[in-house]
């Protein structure tokens, strides 16, 4: 008996930042969603307004999948980009499972709750990229020029992880 063989899953970026953005941020990460769509991706994101909102809008507009990890109880509050919403319940502890769900993380912008994201996604080894301001000075965290860079970079990063 010959068994099929294994088919490699895509890999999973997660894309972090504020519930509000600015035009640019607005821009940056809803071109990102659609290159990291076009490059076969995953989008792990919160799934609300915002930096959240724009990756999904691009991803979907570009043929792709996004999961969005909601901080409520309620899947209908998912931005209406969001191929799967995931409700969680779990308020802004979600953010553990934004950034566990994933192989590497680019943040566009964002305050603190982004942070606690790029802290759980250095904490777990995992490669944070960011693309526009990033949401604090001194972190040490590679700056990306453009979202065709940032997607490229998001994928190498999450090759290398899931080969570890």
């Amino acid at each position: 008996m010959t068994l099929p063989r294994k088919i490699e899953p895509p890999f999973r970026i997660a894309v972090v930042g504020g519930a509000q953005a600015s035009k640019v941020e607005y821009e940056l990460a809803r071109d990102l969603g659609g290159e990291l769509a076009r490059l076969g991706a995953v989008i792990v994101c919160g799934g609300r307004g915002g930096v959240m909102e724009a990756v999904a809008q691009g991803a979907t507009e570009a043929g792709g999948l996004v999961i969005g990890i909601l901080p409520g109880a309620d899947p209908r509050s998912a931005n209406p980009w969001v191929g799967i919403p995931f409700a969680t319940g779990m308020g802004e502890a979600r953010n553990t499972l934004v950034v566990q769900g994933a192989e590497s993380v680019i943040s566009v912008g964002g305050k603190w709750g982004t942070l606690s994201e790029i802290a759980l996604a250095s904490k777990l080894g995992l490669s944070v990229g960011t693309l526009g301001t990033p949401p604090a000075k001194g972190l040490g965290l590679l700056a990306l020029e453009s979202p065709i860079e940032a997607a490229k970079w998001a994928l190498e990063r999450a090759r290398a992880f899931r080969g570890r």
